[in-house]
């Protein structure tokens, strides 16, 4: 059959509000024209963020019902543990309430003012991390991921001739760790090969570097290699996983991605020692090592969760979901990143406004007119996520004007796609007439989550 159909069966639904663009108005210039103040229920189709927002099955929400809030040695716990430690193989799993937390741990415990942190390209909440801790985050993406428009299968790859150029410059002494983010949510979602992968690590352990993984959408990421890698097409999905982990020495994961989890997330290592240090600041932070910020039902959901998103027909249709709004937006002339990621689309802001300077926000602009236009609601990834030295408050251009539309998982259907490449399609053929955007008042970190904006 050529019909893509969801692998699953809605059981239960949630109401829509359907506003009228005068609203709209009303509600976003209420927000200061940023998306993410917006009140959720007066937006129609939000893709701000896959992370957290996703369907939990049946047999999620019955192991939740049977989670064990015990404060300390709890049986969710040796279960969540288990789980992690069969697909990730990690010794040490330290829980955590998100990503976000994580990352401030690791990096917390590893980096200081000396640090470079490489990466193939740092989101949002682990840039901020490394530079509050003050490291230096640095992208290293590949040549490839420039070419927005070209099919290179794995575009998310790190540039392996500047890694190796950076650790023969800096060495151990300067770089604590090395990362790598699957898929590369900052560079359009674009997945990161096994040949990589092992690359990095050849690198890193050459150098006696620890290697770490973010590990957020490591179940699309490795499908993607199972499609495009020929070693590796029948090869089962936890098994491409495990072979991934297997080149790493510790992972972050935000378990509100592919793991289906409406909170949570996870650090692993192999290093005993690291992992002492990292609990303790976990018991300061966090909570005790075998909760670590999560109720006993969050240690269920999420143990299921990592299951049920390496299941081989959820993943086609994932990525052949995705690929659909992709293909249909290019149909219409409208400048995406492409190939098609796994857990969004990306319109190219540059593209679409080319007459608004990147300091004058065209990724915001374009945004914001996607709510006005269908209540459509998406994230910049550009120079307002990105363009900002926190420490000097120095501003440049990032290296590309994104916005993001994160499709959450098992929420939204075939036509709910359709009215958002229509929205897109609409706003699309005004686009000349589109304002560029000014800062009026924004935080020093992650100012995109926050900032006050206005028309220039």
């Amino acid at each position: 059959m050529k019909t893509i159909i969801e692998p699953f069966r809605i059981k239960m639904v949630e109401p829509i509000k359907l506003t009228t663009r005068e609203q709209r108005a009303q509600f976003m210039q209420a927000a200061n024209y940023n998306p993410f103040l917006l009140r959720a229920e007066d937006v129609v189709i939000d893709l701000l963020t896959d992370s957290g927002t996703s369907a939990m099955s049946a047999e999620a929400w019955g192991a939740m019902m049977r989670g064990d809030e015990s404060y300390a040695g709890a049986r969710s716990w040796y279960r969540f543990r288990d789980t992690v430690k069969d697909i990730f193989g990690f010794e040490q799993v330290i829980p955590t309430h998100q990503g976000r937390a994580a990352e401030s741990i690791l990096f917390g415990v590893m980096v200081n003012a000396d640090s470079i942190v490489p990466n193939n390209t740092h989101f949002d909440t682990t840039r901020a991390n490394i530079e509050f801790n003050h490291g230096t985050a640095l992208d290293l993406p590949c040549a490839e991921a420039s070419d927005l428009e070209s099919d290179y299968p794995f575009k998310g790859n790190m540039d392996i001739a500047a890694l190796e150029k950076l650790v023969a410059a800096e060495g151990p002494e300067r770089i604590p760790l090395i990362m790598v983010t699957v898929t590369n949510n900052s560079g359009g979602g674009q997945p990161v090969s096994m040949a990589n992968i092992r690359e990095i690590s050849r690198i890193a352990r050459g150098a006696g570097i620890p290697f770490y993984i973010d590990a957020c959408r490591f179940a699309e990421n490795g499908h993607f290699i199972k499609r495009r890698e020929a070693e590796f097409k029948d090869v089962s999905s936890i098994d491409i996983a495990r072979e991934m982990f297997s080149y790493a020495d510790g992972c972050t994961m935000s378990a509100k991605k592919d793991a289906f989890a409406n909170i949570g997330g996870f650090l692993c290592t192999n290093d005993a020692d690291l992992a002492h240090r990292e609990r303790n600041i976990l018991i300061l932070t966090e909570g005790f090592p075998t909760y670590g910020g999560l109720a006993g039902r969050d240690l269920e959901a999420i143990a299921v969760g990592l299951r049920e998103i390496l299941d081989e027909d959820y993943l086609d249709y994932r990525l052949l979901s995705t690929r659909y709004v992709v293909e249909h937006l290019r149909e219409l002339g409208i400048p995406v990143v492409v190939p098609a990621g796994g857990h969004a689309v990306y319109l190219d802001a540059r593209r679409f406004l080319p007459h608004i300077e990147p300091l004058q926000y065209p990724g915001q602009s374009l945004a914001v007119e996607l709510y006005l236009e269908a209540g459509v609601r998406g994230v910049e990834i550009g120079t307002v996520m990105f363009g900002s030295d926190p420490h000097t408050g120095e501003e440049k251009p990032a290296r590309l004007d994104l916005v993001r539309l994160a499709i959450p998982r098992r929420v939204y259907t075939q036509s709910h796609m359709d009215y958002v490449v229509e929205g897109i399609n609409l706003v699309w053929e005004r686009r000349k007439d589109i304002r560029g955007m000014r800062i009026v008042k924004a935080p020093q970190f992650l100012r995109h989550f926050t900032a006050v904006f206005d028309w220039i």
